[in-house]
């Protein structure tokens, strides 16, 4: 039996019995022919680019199949499986529309015939943004003619310090705005038809919380809570001042999400430092909006809350939304840290704190938990949002034994940077931002100089934590928590308590490194960029332990036959469901995830004879994504997310392709040559000559009606 399909099966709680594997991963599979026609699956996995186990056929067969392969844009599900296109960008929602790059979802069922879904709008393609806007939305954009206005500068300006007579002003501004309406959040009410089918039954709950939601309307503006409150209110400061207290203007960036058990959303605000400034004085207070010039280019749309004068450190947060309460603008709590966000889990046990776990979306970035200082007395009270004001928040430091700690972000916690080189608040404590430190004698002289965190940033109380938390993540590179490989998404394992983690991407970057002795590849390689499925088991008194429990990458290295592990779900049979981030740039010199294909979708059984494995149940459109799975609670209905379709090439023109060569192996480990015809662009989700692409949410059920996979 493969090493990763054993440790897959002891960690989570799968028997050793059933099916086995002798040898490499997968071998021995060719003879037992189709494992859907034998009843282990109930579907056939859709193929993919590369020779999978699960394919059933022989080396030879495989080599046969997969010479010659043409690429679909289209969503492929498996045969008796139907997909019906719920919402897409530029419909109407309530006031405002549908965005634009459709992430996470988030399913509230009301009743058995109605539900509210919650949708993050995370960023811009701006390719297939600008080309499709006035069909789509219905008014032209000034686009080509501020990239015109833009050239003599390169492309960027400080829109923000413009005169009112300026004629770019007006432009950039309208530009700006358009952009940001198609970020943040929205809500939908969805309708159960009699088939089992979902559809769109708009109510008063649609709504939109957009990327300048308040900017026009004050008693729109987000609200905000916990320690960075304190910051934001400051009279004097260092650095820039919006002028709005505590309130703030609008969400964008919003990446994955988690849902709580009383009900609510929470949002998580990723790469905000695309459009505003991340570096922050040590006071906490925000870089100007010139730091964050904005950018408009051919291909290229950045520095969005520039024009508007946004200040930075209002953005890199946890938004929680009562999807249900068409009143609630929103709330950012930042005792649970700003970074750039991406999952989020939350474990709520009567008795007991509240925990949320949440992870850093860079190269390098860090696994956190907060931990309320409130307890839990009823997990379904919605008074339970009062404990996110009030806490401690942990970052993770893992050790290459599977063994773990907790070390807290507080003003006494010792400052010691693990290992050159590595990004720290800049010593020079008027400057604010961060330097790098790239000798270990430089470390060692940082560590004296501020020997804890509460050395770094000034004040007391509230003011010096919330100041730590808002620049959470140079912070955590000052005490010494571990680099990682870009934590993607967390969920709570409901059998056993313990959480999962998809970690991406395991290379190395210009802002940090993941420890390469935690982040290898399953032979040991390293770096590693498949990305992992990681367990981590809690066992008290702030220790941990933590093992890996699948591993991406081609069959033929050891791994799954996926890469870049992205957002996971855990439907009611209990098996493990999971998108792919896949880069649809090129990455060494290979564009479209190069010999892995198209994004996708897998189910990793979690018990059975099938546990261990990965089966591919859906294939995403040119140049997209598949993001925010969510499944019903009776596991009948999958809601999957396509963002970005053809972000590279916009529309897809005259069934444009081209041929690409990779190498690639069969089961037996020998190697041969694929030719791949590749769509340049898409025309998802209306799939005719020359249709725009556009970012949308679909519903996939089973044919029969039964759940999902069920035999």
């Amino acid at each position: 039996m493969g090493l990763v399909r054993r440790e897959f099966l002891l960690l989570l709680g799968g028997g050793l019995t059933g099916l086995a594997l002798s040898g490499r991963q997968g071998e021995g599979l060719a003879a037992q022919g189709n494992l859907a026609v034998q009843g282990l699956l109930p579907f056939q996995p859709v193929a993919t680019s590369l020779p999978l186990p699960s394919d059933g056929l022989s080396a030879a067969a495989q080599r046969q199949r997969y010479r010659v392969v043409r690429i679909s844009d289209k969503l492929e599900i498996p045969k008796g499986y139907s997909q019906q296109l719920i919402a897409s960008w530029g419909e109407p929602v309530g006031n405002s529309r549908f965005g634009f790059n459709n992430d996470y979802l988030a399913l509230r069922i009301l009743n058995p015939q109605q539900a509210l879904l919650t949708v993050n709008f995370e960023y811009i393609s701006a390719v297939p943004w600008q080309q499709a806007f006035a069909a789509v939305v219905g008014k032209a954009l000034p686009y080509q003619a501020v990239v015109a206005g833009l050239k003599a500068s390169g492309g960027k300006l400080d829109a923000f310090q413009l005169p009112s007579n300026d004629p770019l002003r007006g432009p950039i501004r309208e530009l700006a705005r358009e952009a940001l309406i198609d970020q943040g959040l929205g809500v939908i009410r969805l309708s159960r038809q009699a088939d089992g089918g979902w559809r769109r039954d708009p109510g008063p709950e649609d709504r939109r919380i957009t990327g300048l939601a308040g900017l026009d309307d004050p008693s729109q503006r987000l609200r905000s809570s916990g320690p960075a409150v304190a910051v934001f209110q400051q009279r004097q400061r260092q650095g820039y001042n919006d002028g709005l207290g505590d309130r703030i203007i609008g969400s964008f960036g919003n990446c994955a999400g988690g849902t709580t058990p009383w009900g609510t959303v929470l949002s998580a605000e990723e790469n905000f430092q695309s459009q505003v400034p991340e570096a922050v004085y040590a006071d906490g207070s925000s870089f100007p909006p010139s730091a964050r010039p904005f950018q408009c280019t051919e291909k290229e749309l950045n520095g969005l809350g520039n024009p508007f004068g946004l200040a930075g450190n209002k953005y890199g947060w946890m938004v929680e939304l009562n999807p249900a309460d068409p009143n609630d603008p929103g709330t950012k709590h930042t005792a649970l840290g700003r970074f750039r966000h991406e999952a989020v889990a939350v474990k709520a046990k009567a008795g007991e704190p509240l925990v949320v776990y949440s992870g850093c979306d860079r190269r390098g970035g860090h696994l956190y938990k907060f931990v309320s200082q409130g307890q839990v007395n009823d997990p379904s009270d919605p008074a339970n949002s009062a404990l996110f004001a009030k806490g401690t928040l942990y970052g993770a430091v893992l050790q290459a034994d599977g063994s773990g700690e907790w070390r807290p972000l507080l003003p006494s916690t010792p400052v010691a940077p693990l290992a050159a080189p590595v990004l720290v608040p800049h010593a020079d404590r008027q400057k604010g931002g961060s330097e790098r430190l790239t000798q270990q004698e430089q470390l060692q002289a940082y560590a004296q100089r501020y020997p804890s965190l509460g050395d770094l940033y000034p004040g007391s109380g509230d003011a010096q934590l919330g100041a730590i938390l808002i620049d959470a993540h140079y912070a955590a590179n000052a005490i010494g928590i571990t680099g990682t490989a870009r934590p993607e998404d967390t969920e709570i394992d409901p059998r056993t308590g313990d959480l999962l983690i998809a970690f991406t991407s395991g290379l190395p970057g210009e802002e940090g490194i993941p420890d390469p002795s935690i982040f290898k590849g399953p032979r040991g390689q390293s770096p590693w960029n498949e990305g992992w499925i990681m367990r981590l088991s809690e066992t008290g008194n702030g220790r941990f332990r933590w093992r890996m429990l699948a591993t991406g990458g081609e069959p033929n290295n050891g791994g799954l036959g996926f890469a870049n592990p992205d957002n996971l779900a855990l439907d009611p049979s209990g098996a493990l469901w999971m998108v792919t981030d896949v880069g649809t740039g090129e990455l060494n010199g290979e564009r479209n995830g190069g010999a892995y294909g198209n994004n996708s979708c897998w189910v990793l059984p979690t018990s059975g004879p099938q546990a261990g494995q990965a089966f591919c149940f859906a294939t995403a459109p040119m140049e997209s994504e598949l993001t925010g799975p969510a499944l019903t609670p009776d596991g009948r209905s999958l809601f999957l997310a396509v963002q970005h379709p053809g972000e590279l090439h916009g529309v897809r023109r005259q069934g444009a392709e081209e041929a690409r060569s990779f190498e690639l192996h069969d089961r037996s480990g020998q190697s041969f040559n694929q030719l791949r015809w590749v769509p340049l662009g898409s025309n998802w989700p209306d799939g005719s000559t020359n249709a725009w692409p556009r970012p949308g949410v679909v519903a996939i059920r089973r044919d029969n009606g039964k759940p999902l996979l069920a035999p």
